[in-house]
């Protein structure tokens, strides 16, 4: 059984800054929705295991986010019932978050747990940690074949995989409550009904997952890459151009709309008719517009030429991972239980019981997923996102003070060339952080 285990010491740069947003809702959730749900039964499930291997005793704990523990503790429970080779074993379920699992892991690897859920931009700070065993080869390829293209790059360093996909539905679409938004494809059309109607529009626009809505929709790129230990190289930034300066004056459009609000949280907005957010605040948006609620890809925004750009912007997704043993039996263990945990049917059955949109294709065609209007919009809105990666913490820092700056109206009297310098400026800041050589934020 391969054991990967790094020794790497990681620096501040690595510290992804994202994740507890995207996430919050999910930790925070009601479980009440999922004290009736269905187990499935692993009973015809095909996979690895040996009736005749030893695969040891003791203790698997597992990290999930709150809304899936009891959840998650009854799937795995009902798995090793049904496998006697492994009824040595007693599984512990505790609730940690997506975004805390990894800050948690790297800090006492030794301490964590053997199986984990996590966001995928945690994942190059897991691998340079020594946090993540890699996934079993006998899997591999099932894995690549059963799962979308993009949860599977998601879970890949270099060319290895490092996790098991478990969602496709860490991305933002737009929500709105179609008494009021007459046209949910145009920007300036949502933010016209809104001032009309005396409603707000949300969208966090000091925030490094949001704000990359307008310059990647503009044809922008600002993406780093890593090396097979999860280590900073390179960044690929083209934000000090045209298409920038068109997502930039957008950006200060949006701001100055007196129907604009900052943020991305359902449940801390008021009198709203429109907000940009993910799956994880359905139930808390649909609750607030009843039977106006809707929901749709992103919307256009109308450069100074008239030219309408599709709003783009990150997808994300959760995976699972292990941590190395130096059990070999145990780790075999681990092994068959993290691999059901994230499959079809389990990915199935958690979607029934708390909406989670799977990454397995074939639990993307069930038709109760497909029916999932929160979902079809952030499926169709997936066409114009990249997949999120690997990024340093300072970027976020950095995105959230471009933000800051234009939602405090620095800019809104600013030229052309004024504006391209402060995009250069970031730029540049940006690719100085895969050097590590960057100061810690913009002049």
């Amino acid at each position: 059984m391969k054991k990967k285990v790094v020794s790497v010491l990681l620096t501040a740069a690595m510290m992804a800054g994202c994740t507890t947003a995207a996430f919050a809702g999910e930790t925070e959730a009601s479980t009440e929705a999922a004290e009736s749900f269905a187990i499935p039964s692993s009973a015809d499930f095909e996979d690895g295991y040996d009736e005749s291997f030893d695969y040891g005793s003791g203790e698997i704990k597992i990290w999930v986010a709150e809304n899936v523990v009891d959840f998650t503790k009854q799937v795995a429970e009902e798995y090793i019932a049904s496998h006697s080779a492994l009824s040595g074993y007693t599984v512990t379920v505790e609730p940690v978050g997506e975004g805390d699992a990894a800050t948690n892991m790297i800090t006492d690897v030794e301490a964590g747990a053997d199986i984990y859920g996590f966001a995928q931009d945690q994942l190059a700070r897991l691998v340079a940690a020594g946090a993540l065993e890699e996934v079993a080869p006998e899997n591999v390829d099932a894995i690549k074949a059963a799962n979308d293209e993009g949860s599977v790059a998601a879970a890949t360093v270099g060319d290895t995989l490092y996790a098991y996909p478990e969602t496709s539905d860490n991305g933002y679409f737009l929500y709105y409550d179609k008494s009021v938004v007459t046209d949910p494809t145009s920007l300036d059309k949502i933010l016209e009904d809104c001032e009309a109607a005396g409603k707000s529009f949300y969208m966090e626009i000091n925030s490094g997952w949001y704000q990359p809505a307008f310059f990647f929709g503009a044809g922008c790129t600002l993406k780093y890459d890593t090396d097979t230990d999860g280590n900073f190289t390179t960044c690929t930034a083209d934000y000090a151009n045209e298409n920038g300066l068109a997502a930039m004056k957008a950006l200060i459009k949006l701001h100055q709309s007196k129907a604009f609000q900052n943020g991305s949280s359902a449940s801390d907005a008021t009198n709203y008719a429109a907000i940009v957010d993910g799956t994880w605040d359905a139930a808390t948006v649909q609750e607030a517009f009843g039977d106006n609620y809707a929901c749709a890809k992103l919307p256009t925004f109308t450069t100074d030429d008239g030219k309408a750009v599709q709003l783009g912007g990150f997808s994300g997704y959760k995976l699972m991972g292990e941590k190395p043993q130096e059990d070999d039996a145990k780790l075999a263990a681990c092994d068959l239980l993290i691999n059901y945990l994230t499959s079809e049917p389990v990915q199935l059955a958690r979607y029934n019981a708390v909406q989670w949109g799977p990454s397995n294709k074939n639990a993307q065609a069930d038709d109760a997923v497909k029916s999932n209007v929160a979902l079809a919009a952030l499926n169709e809105q997936m066409a114009f996102d990249i997949p999120q990666g690997q990024y340093p913490g300072d970027y976020w820092t950095l995105a959230t003070g471009l933000g800051d700056s234009i939602i405090g109206g620095d800019y809104d009297s600013a030229s052309d060339d004024d504006l391209m310098a402060a995009l250069t400026d970031f730029q540049t800041t940006c690719q100085g952080y895969a050097a590590g050589v960057a100061e810690t934020e913009a002049e």
